[in-house]
């Protein structure tokens, strides 16, 4: 853990800054541009004063140099970011990070060995001249609440690794940042170990009043602990949203592959979206749908999830309507390539690119590989329309 705490109780350090008046009761508000060695980070992302938002992005995206700039390990070129409507970067201001009031935790617990696990947790209250009494009660408290009650006086190499970054989720909370950051906390855990740290954020970041950003790779840290999604992508924001709504409607294909739906862009054309060459229709019941189908020749994305897809081997093309136009909602296509799943087989396909899961059953007896002709089907009430703004 990158210790990058300050001030009172949490609170930024206004020493220095040119702004000294109350606090805003807002979180985190970010502005930034950084230029590094051909790489450009630009941007704008704002909280409330509680909130958990989940940062994902494919690697290199600019994720963890944003939080290295809200935590002032890293200089932006130019923009700002305030804590609690303090500004701590700002073209005349950089407050250094042990003053920020903000707490950055990686995927290494980063405690240190010569120190036990109770002394580890109370390091940052000692440090702002706490004394040793109420520090230790405070630390026996926090390794209470993440599940490490007998451990005070192990030191952390007897730990495992989960026990460890337990600990260090103990010491960053013990401080009551205005901000916690969480760089991947997760990434190096086993799934088991990982689902055991990630209920003990929940439960103890629900009633924390504090700031979070988690930088993360999984969905589901996402959906568990987050109220917002922000993607980054190419060192841009490209969407930011509630979680449920960047799962209902990913605006890029990242985002669709993270939320693991289908995204694929056509027109909205006689009610029906239309796309692919040779093209292909489908069509959709909801509401909203209809609605985005509404304008004629309008861009629009249909999503759908690859379990809804109904896989054949093809014997030749699908029949089409007594009109000529496709009938919406089937289409052949050929195989590009095969992906392993946790619980099957994903089958990729291309014109339009559909991913359809089966199970490796399935696969064998339709003796599918790259190449192979296939018919897909999935029906208007597992398909959603989304307008391209």
């Amino acid at each position: 853990m990158k210790d990058v705490e300050g001030g009172r109780a949490g609170e930024p350090d206004r020493a220095g800054t040119p702004e000294s008046g109350r606090a805003e009761a807002t979180g985190l508000d970010v502005d930034i541009l950084v230029e590094r060695d051909g790489f450009r980070l630009e941007a704008a992302i704002a909280t409330a004063r509680r909130e958990i938002v989940a940062v994902m992005g494919p690697s290199g995206a600019g994720k963890s140099t944003l939080l290295a700039a809200i935590a002032g390990l890293v200089h932006p070129d130019s923009g700002r970011v305030r804590v609690r409507g303090v500004e701590v970067t700002g073209p005349r201001i950089q407050v250094p990070p042990a003053r920020r009031g903000i707490v950055l935790l990686g995927q290494e617990s980063r405690l240190f060995p010569h120190m036990d696990v109770r002394t580890n947790v109370a390091f940052g209250l000692r440090a702002r001249g706490i004394d040793r009494a109420s520090a230790t009660a405070t630390a026996d408290d926090w390794l209470a609440r993440v599940g490490l009650p007998k451990t005070g006086s192990l030191r952390p190499a007897v730990l495992s690794g989960g026990q460890q970054q337990r600990v260090a989720l103990a010491r960053a909370l013990a401080t009551e940042p205005s901000a916690l950051l969480l760089d991947e906390p997760l990434t190096s855990l086993d799934p088991e170990t990982a689902d055991g740290i990630r209920a003990v954020l929940g439960a103890q970041l629900a009633g924390a009043d504090t700031t979070t950003v988690i930088v993360t790779h999984d969905a589901v840290d996402a959906a568990a602990l987050a109220r917002r999604l922000v993607v980054i992508e190419d060192g841009r924001v490209t969407q930011d949203a509630v979680v449920r709504d960047v799962f209902r409607a990913p605006a890029t294909p990242f985002a669709a592959t993270i939320a693991g739906v289908n995204r694929i862009v056509g027109v909205a054309r006689d009610g029906l979206w239309t796309g692919g060459d040779p093209v292909v229709s489908l069509a959709a019941g909801d509401a909203a749908s209809r609605i985005a189908l509404s304008r004629d020749a309008a861009r629009v994305t249909a999503v759908f999830p690859p379990s809804a897809v109904r896989l054949t081997r093809a014997d030749g093309p699908a029949d089409p309507r007594a009109d000529g136009s496709p009938v919406p909602g089937e289409w052949t296509a050929r195989v590009q390539r095969l992906e392993q799943t946790p619980s099957g087989v994903r089958v990729h396909t291309v014109e339009p690119a559909v991913a359809a899961d089966l199970t490796p059953d399935a696969v064998t007896s339709l003796s599918l590989g790259p190449g192979a002709a296939v018919r897909l089907a999935v029906a208007a009430a597992d398909v959603r329309i989304n307008a391209i703004e």
